[in-house]
């Protein structure tokens, strides 16, 4: 008698892992997984999100400090300093 318990116990488990299974496959296709965020649409989507975000950025930093780098007027007479000079700097000996 004391060998009956652990025989039969074998089927049991197999059992019981089988109707796991069944239930497990059942629910899977009854509820689907929702989208992966790893897909190509969802980097699509996160590459714009992120592309906005930068350019509200951007834009708000040149709002508040493009006024501090305008050009300064040019002095009377002196050179634009917008104008690049077409002579190279002398060399240091």
């Amino acid at each position: 008698m004391g060998d009956v318990l652990p025989i039969l116990s074998v089927p049991a488990v197999l059992l019981a892992g089988g109707a796991y299974a069944v239930g497990s496959t059942w629910w899977r296709r009854h509820h689907p997984a929702p989208p992966s965020p790893y897909t190509r649409q969802a980097l699509r989507i996160a590459e714009e999100r992120t592309l906005v975000s930068a350019r509200e950025i951007l834009e708000d930093a040149y709002a508040a400090f493009g006024p501090l780098y305008t050009a300064p007027a040019a002095p009377a007479g002196g050179p634009d300093p917008q104008v690049p000079t077409s002579r190279a700097p002398a060399p240091r000996a």
